[in-house]
């Protein structure tokens, strides 16, 4: 049993090399969601906590086409959506590629 704990809690990839960044609130369920995925892919992303700050939230929404819910998920630089939009792209096969790829300089 405690070798399968450390192999799940072990399980960070090498191979993401993508910048990440999520918009959040603290509590959210879905936020907590996307950051497990993200975190279980071994992904390293930068957090943006907006609870109650509307300046954040506007800057948040400009980036995102408008969307004001929360989580907002970039992956170098562009938008992929909320929490659904992450887990249908992982279930597509297609969260790893994204997050392998160098963002552009």
């Amino acid at each position: 049993m405690g070798s399968f704990l450390q192999q799940l809690f072990n399980r960070r990839s090498e191979t993401v090399k993508a910048t990440v960044e999520i918009y959040t609130w603290q509590t959210c369920p879905y936020c907590i969601r996307a950051k497990l995925l993200l975190w279980w892919k071994g992904a390293d992303f930068q957090e943006y906590k907006i609870d109650g700050d509307g300046a954040a939230r506007a800057r948040m929404a400009t980036r995102a086409n408008g969307r004001k819910t929360v989580p907002q998920i970039f992956i170098n630089s562009k938008h992929i959506g909320g929490c659904d939009d992450l887990y249908a792209l992982d279930r597509q096969g297609q969260l790893d590629a994204l997050l392998e790829n160098t963002p552009a300089v």
